[in-house]
């Protein structure tokens, strides 16, 4: 029988033929066309799927769009998204503030009524499933320029050893040499002077003052009310011994930029009731936090732009979930802002050196491990580009068990155009432990978005090579990084480049998601301001293209540290290993809650049992999803289970 193309196949033939006739005419816009073209063709082909995976846009709805800022995986299997004002100074004036959950499962959306401005706020997953999150934006940055009144900080002395004093808003401060005048727009507590004794005798030998920190601003506008040198301020209103015991010294009050401020509110957000709580504010107020889950289940708050601009005097605070309240630790350490700090198995913190930027440049930025008990840094040599972790990501590699951590890229401090391409590497559980380098990545990389996937490689994508990519310097690659060989590969590339205010979350079915990005300038020649990036991509991986995955079908919903649960599967026979991977709460490429921790699998009848270890360092109390994986590396969907 002759063969007869058929109508389809005709149409296409007369395509080609008109497509190649034009060719001539219009030569580089059809090579462009057809090259996309191709392209799209190429990605979308089940082999290359098979291979590299696949990118997908989530259909958002436009009443739904916000600048996602934070992100983080509920134990209902939604995902909480959070802008606040969304680095948007119009949302914040008009306390326009926003938070969006979306259901991978059905693809709804619901918009959360939001308190306060959780805009670069800290927040770690609790115990019983809600997720804590605290601090804030209390004002807006203003650049040099934009500055009108005189301002900065006030250090307030008290030398009366017998009592504190609050000075309400509106103190006006004038200085004794310089004659300028500030005046407060917040209270401030100056505590009490601490009496000091002589050790050896017992002799007292002077009063301590106590200190208050305060942010003023001069009365009037202009350059003439700024101040040059440090100077002692006389405090209007004060009566008694109080004219001689309280006083102010400030260094230079200018025009120069003011910082973001904090805010000390905190919440618990119920992922069953949906809406954030109200809880116990911290004593600190805090602008670029960690909160970093402890052993006892209790959460350590680092760091932050206090409510005057200034970063957190290493006032670090812990907040105890059963009472909902903060207390000090009564341990200074300063750090950057977003300190990168995980705990371990022993129930020491181990500092990698990532952070997102605020602070001096040569405080609390070499990496080490933290005996929170006794206050001990043990500084950690090796570090490759040590002048560049700003904005580098952190993971703890699988399994957790090892205490292996990876530090991806990074940049140097502030607007530097300094990046790393490094990817150090450094065994916590080794006698010395020194950092060494890892496979590189192929150019510098700030921001880079990287998750745990349950085949225990991990997902690095995003990213630019220049401050919030400028230049128009994002990396529009993603890769596989296998722990075991120490590589990279190369997989499909996103569609949408990912900078500043990025992230990425794993979901329970396998995927990732990725979000964000706030670009400086949205041109290679730096001349039109960027866009805030509000489209959200999804990454299939390669392991989701195969024929079938392993599937649990029942098992127990809540498993005690230490026990053995058994699970049900049609699978059995292919299942080679089982984790335990704590869900996502990530800000600014910082995530100190993702670890994957390997469970000791054997088979049942009709199903498999998995041991959960005793440590409760490694498996801090909290809702989890249980993965396995068969002999091709497949996994199933992940099951939630709580370990109390």
């Amino acid at each position: 029988m002759k063969y007869r193309p058929s109508r389809r196949t005709r149409r296409m033939a007369i395509s080609t033929a008109v497509v190649l006739a034009l060719a001539g005419a219009n030569g580089p816009w059809l090579y462009r066309f057809s090259t996309e073209r191709y392209h799209d063709y190429k990605i979308n082909k089940p082999d290359y799927k098979a291979a590299n995976g696949h990118w997908d846009f989530l259909d958002i709805p436009s009443e739904y769009k916000i600048n996602t800022i934070h992100a983080a995986l509920l134990h209902t299997g939604k995902v909480l998204l959070v802008a606040g004002s969304g680095n948007n100074q119009k949302n914040f004036d008009a306390k326009s503030f926003r938070s969006v959950l979306w259901d991978p499962k059905t693809g709804g959306f619901t918009n959360i009524p939001t308190p306060k401005d959780m805009f670069c706020a800290g927040h770690t997953q609790l115990p019983d499933g809600k997720l804590l999150i605290a601090g804030g934006t209390k004002r807006y940055e203003k650049l040099k320029g934009d500055v009108t009144r005189a301002g900065g900080l006030m250090i307030v002395h008290n030398e009366d050893p017998d009592k504190p004093i609050t000075l309400p808003a509106g103190t006006r401060f004038t200085g004794k040499t310089n004659g300028r005048t500030f005046v407060t727009k917040d209270p401030v507590l100056v505590e009490k002077a601490t009496k000091v004794f002589d050790k050896n005798t017992g002799a007292f030998l002077r009063n301590d003052p106590g200190l208050g920190r305060i942010y003023v601003e001069a009365q009037k506008s202009g350059t003439k009310y700024e101040t040059g040198t440090e100077d002692n301020y006389r405090i209007a209103g004060l009566s008694g011994s109080d004219t001689r015991n309280v006083y102010g010294i400030a260094q230079k009050l200018a025009l120069d930029k003011k910082d973001f401020q904090g805010i000390r509110e905190a919440f618990e957000f119920d992922p069953v009731a949906e809406k954030y709580i109200t809880v116990d504010p911290m004593n600190e107020a805090r602008w670029y936090p960690t909160l970093t889950t402890l052993k006892d289940g209790k959460v350590l708050a680092l760091s932050g732009l206090d409510e005057i601009g200034q970063i957190v005097p290493g006032k670090d605070e812990v907040y105890d979930p059963k009472t909902k309240k903060w207390e000090y630790t009564g341990i200074i350490r300063k750090f950057p802002t977003y300190p990168a700090v995980f705990l371990l198995n022993d129930g020491k913190l181990f500092y990698s050196g990532s952070n997102a930027g605020y602070g001096p440049a040569t405080v609390g930025r070499a990496p080490g491990v933290w005996d929170l008990a006794t206050n001990k840094f043990t500084k950690i040599p090796g570090l490759s580009d040590p002048d560049r972790m700003e904005t580098s990501a952190t993971v703890r590699l699988p399994p957790a068990q090892d205490e292996k951590f990876m530090v991806i890229g990074g940049g140097g401090v502030g607007e530097s155009d300094k990046s790393s391409k490094k990817s150090r590497l450094v065994d916590l559980q080794d006698a010395d432990p020194k950092f060494k380098d890892g496979a590189s990545l192929e150019e510098g990389t700030r921001y880079p978005s990287a998750s745990l996937l349950p085949d225990d490689s991990l997902l690095v994508t995003g990213g630019s090579d220049d401050y919030r990519g400028r230049g128009g310097s994002d990396i529009l690659q993603a890769r596989l990084y296998d722990a075991g060989s120490d590589t990279y590969k190369r997989v499909a590339d996103p569609a949408v480049g990912r900078n500043y205010h990025s992230g990425s979350v794993l979901l329970p079915d396998g995927r990732v998601m990725i979000f964000g990005s706030d670009s400086l300038y949205s041109d290679k020649a730096n001349t039109r301001p960027g866009v805030f990036e509000q489209r959200i991509e999804i990454y299939t991986p390669p392991y989701l293209y195969r024929d079938a995955r392993p599937e649990l079908t029942a098992g127990p919903k809540k498993v005690k540290r230490g026990a053995t649960a058994m699970f049900t599967t049609n699978s059995a026979a292919t299942i080679k290993s089982a984790k335990l991977m704590r869900p996502s709460a990530v800000t600014h490429v910082t995530d100190t809650d993702q670890r994957s921790v390997a469970l000791d699998l054997k088979k049942t009848d009709g199903g498999i049992s998995v041991t959960v270890p005793k440590n409760r360092a490694l498996v801090p109390s909290g809702w989890y999803m249980l993965f396995v994986t068969d002999d091709t590396g497949t996994p199933s969907e992940g099951t939630w289970v709580e370990v109390p």
